[in-house]
């Protein structure tokens, strides 16, 4: 019997094995794929305290990003340049290779090319390379990705909206410094450019609905000499209850992503390091009722819950906004004064700082004043307060 049963080898499981394996727990950690990281279904964009908490080298690094152009299809743009590293373009078959790599050497034993196939409290039946294999274990913590089987074996409910993406590695001259954010390419969310080295770029989008026609409507521009096309699943919205059952949801499988960006790794990784830390305690302990198992959902609450909270508002007005209302947006971020705030207090992970800089600024104000509706008026009131 193993104290802790990971499943997914993403950088939330590897990061939840790795650290209850250092902890000195008993850890199997079952994994889908062959290897880590591949088939990759991520933009690979990471803000510097993503990488920062993913502690791996720079080999996976592909690209440092200091700043973005935001390009309006009327014709506005907001470009800003913090002059030094804000995010990197990494290969995220290397990352997560690197850090299931580093689990295993922490002691966390890795079952490749495995599927869990059923579960009953720490009970699971598995299927893969090595045939039909049961195991038994104290907890599991869930780290299977936003399709994962885990929480329907269960019977938990799941993130309440997914976004459909689609994304190609294409040939292309650009300036390798500055990610292209373009919001009218994706009515539901955004579409985007990422350098990923010199003459490459990685061109997707993300949305609701109509997403093969919108990429292809957005991209066919760069599609010609494309290596790499795949697509992908962001969920938006945390589970109602993160635990039960023996179990802790983390990463995407929690529903994690960054509302705001679509970006998981962060939440990610910090969330695994809080299940981690209460495996350890209900192992110590031997108590894994949802009661004990319950102090997680408070962890990763005070650290990063605001910010899902805050992001799930910002998006659900994103859904309000027209393409001359984002236009007229554009122009008023252009004035130099906010644009250094962006700089200054800009942050992937926690945009509720800046956003609250924003809404003290008087001019920023009053141009939203002047594109909002009732529910986006009533939001920057309750911002301000």
């Amino acid at each position: 019997m193993y104290d802790v049963a990971v499943v997914g080898a993403g950088p939330a499981g590897s990061a939840a094995a790795g650290a209850c394996a250092e902890a000195g727990l008993s850890v199997v950690c079952i994994e889908e794929h062959a290897t880590p990281g591949f088939p990759a279904q991520c933009a690979g964009l990471l803000s510097s305290a993503a990488f920062a908490e993913c502690r791996v080298s720079e080999r996976p690094v592909l690209n440092r990003v200091t700043g973005a152009r935001i390009v309006s299809d009327l014709g506005s743009h907001l470009e800003f340049d913090a002059g030094t590293t804000k995010a990197y373009v990494v290969d995220r078959t290397a990352l997560d290779a690197e850090m299931a790599a580093a689990a295993a050497s922490a002691g966390a034993v890795f079952w490749p090319k495995t599927t869990v196939t059923g579960m009953a409290g720490g009970h699971l039946s598995t299927c893969g390379a090595f045939g039909r294999r049961e195991v038994e274990a104290r907890m599991v913590i869930a780290a299977d990705g936003p399709r994962g089987g885990i929480a329907r074996m269960l019977g938990m409910k799941r993130s309440p909206y997914y976004l459909s993406g689609i994304q190609a590695e294409v040939p292309l001259s650009c300036e390798q410094h500055l990610v292209e954010i373009h919001p009218d390419a994706a009515p539901q969310f955004f579409g985007w450019v990422i350098p990923c080295g010199e003459g490459r770029a990685r061109v997707g989008l993300c949305g609701l609905r109509d997403v093969k026609q919108d990429f292809f409507r957005f991209a066919s521009p760069y599609l010609r000499g494309c290596t790499h096309l795949v697509t992908g699943t962001i969920p938006l919205g945390p589970m109602p209850q993160t635990y039960g059952q023996r179990t802790l949801f983390v990463g995407d499988a929690a529903g994690f992503p960054k509302p705001t960006s679509g970006g998981g790794v962060y939440t990610g990784v910090r969330s695994a390091r809080h299940a981690a830390s209460v495996a350890v305690a209900a192992c110590d302990a031997d108590d894994f009722s949802d009661e004990s198992l319950s102090a997680y959902e408070r962890l990763w609450t005070d650290d990063f819950g605001r910010e899902l909270s805050l992001g799930m508002r910002f998006w659900r007005l994103r859904q309000d906004l027209s393409a001359e209302d984002i236009d007229r947006l554009l122009t008023t971020l252009s004035d130099p004064a906010i644009r250094d705030q962006i700089i200054r207090y800009g942050d992937m992970d926690r945009p509720g700082v800046l956003a609250r800089r924003l809404m003290r600024n008087p001019r920023f104000l009053l141009s939203v004043s002047a594109i909002a509706g009732t529910s986006i008026r009533a939001f920057l009131k309750d911002l301000i307060s």
